[in-house]
């Protein structure tokens, strides 16, 4: 009797552990992003960032779902619209059914539509979509959808804040804008122009200009243009090659007024400028790496610099993407995207970078702080290309964009 109780015992040990561990669930999130092409230096970091902070805030952590494993999943794009789309079918093919991008909007207005209607023919195989870096505002305006969550800052709210602090600089009489030539460049210009209409009529735009993207060898002519306008300020979008050859070009051009910028650090750029860019390039973003919030942020910014010494924190809000993803997961208790969805919305997270982050519900737009940080080399604890020179917060605009409109008309799958 006390054997076959033993053994029945033992079976029940045996079965509960064999339960538990069918409860640990391993969830794949596809990276779509140029990995190849003139931006695949941008796609390329913005994949290392992806997997380190699964990998050190997750899976480190005890992973999601009983101890299953966020895994991170490359697809190259090539910066195309049509290839997204391409890469999109073959990782809902594989299985994947957590999309994440982020260069270019382009691609993202793109992937949001073809995951829209893909949802709605195939209710038993839901897709959900993590932007963590297009921010053309029509994604959480118009063309908002329950499947889109954007962990970036609009341009419009990044516009709102940088003009808040552009406005008490009584110096700045003429401002040049100059972008690439698509949604996002677009965005920026047109919100660049509204904000300094209403915030500051003593300016005057004396430059206003798109380019074609990823196309221009030589942006020489465009400074020229910029120094003959008598420029005091320069506002621009440009990421990737594009805002590494107008940098330079700016630079070999003697320009010394401030370049209000979007996307001017690392990837080349901040050494590009060196010693001449300093206390000239701002930029207008989320996440404080100058001066460091907390240990927590300084341990985790060291530890990937040791593993990639030759990248950046390029993107400190995919950190906050990937908690609060984790988050939605486990507190949806599985994979259904439904589910994963609903948690996202309203989720209140305290950023490894300081403050908190709140996804709006009602358009699925990330309420973050948001700075706006100088180019030097003075009090810098970690900087960028290995060149002594980083971002140093100057200004800090709390939970930028709270009460900022939407005409978001949200659908929820019922």
């Amino acid at each position: 009797m006390r054997k076959t109780t033993s053994i029945l015992f033992a079976g029940l040990i045996a079965g509960v552990s064999v339960f538990g561990a069918a409860q640990a669930q391993d969830v794949k999130i596809a990276f779509i992003d140029p990995l190849s092409g003139p931006f695949a230096g941008t796609g390329t970091q913005g994949l290392a960032e992806w997997r380190y902070a699964a990998d050190q805030l997750v899976n480190s952590k005890g992973g999601v779902l009983g101890g299953g494993k966020l895994e991170i999943v490359p697809f190259d794009n090539k910066i195309s619209a049509k290839e997204s789309l391409i890469q999109l079918q073959v990782a809902i093919d594989q299985g994947i059914r957590i999309i994440a991008q982020g260069n270019s909007s382009g691609v993202a207005n793109a992937l949001t539509d073809a995951i829209e209607k893909h949802n709605k023919r195939n209710p038993d195989k839901h897709v959900l979509f993590i932007n963590y870096s297009a921010v053309d505002p029509a994604l959480t305006n118009d063309k908002c959808n329950f499947w889109h969550f954007r962990f970036d800052a609009n341009a419009d709210i990044k516009m709102d804040a940088l003009t808040d602090v552009m406005m008490k600089d009584a110096s700045l009489k003429k401002v040049y804008i100059i972008g690439q030539d698509y949604s996002f460049g677009k965005a920026v210009a047109a919100a660049a122009v509204a904000n300094i209409s209403k915030k500051m009529p003593n300016t005057t735009i004396v430059g206003n200009e798109l380019h074609p993207i990823g196309k221009v060898k030589d942006f020489t002519p465009y400074a020229r243009k910029i120094m003959a306008a008598g420029t005091d300020a320069v506002i621009t979008g440009n990421w990737g090659t594009d805002m590494v050859g107008l940098g330079k070009a700016v630079i070999q051009a003697g320009y010394k007024g401030p370049i209000y910028t979007y996307y001017a650090a690392t990837t080349g750029i901040t050494k590009t400028f060196g010693a001449e860019g300093k206390d000239v390039i701002r930029l207008v973003g989320e996440g404080q790496l100058n001066p460091p919030v907390s240990k927590r942020a300084a341990d985790y910014v060291s530890g990937y610099k040791a593993k990639h010494p030759d990248f950046d924190i390029t993107q400190p809000r995919i950190a906050n993407a990937v908690e609060m993803l984790a988050k939605g997961i486990n507190k949806a208790g599985g994979t259904d995207i439904v589910k994963i969805a609903t948690a996202l919305e309203g989720m209140q997270h305290a950023s490894i970078w300081g403050g908190n982050v709140t996804m709006r519900a009602k358009d699925h737009q990330a309420i973050q702080d948001i700075h706006i940080e100088v180019h030097t080399n003075d009090k810098i604890t970690f900087d960028f290309d290995n060149s002594s020179y980083g971002l140093y917060v100057e200004s800090t605009i709390k939970d930028a964009g709270m009460n900022s409109p939407t005409s978001c008309k949200m659908t929820r799958p019922s």
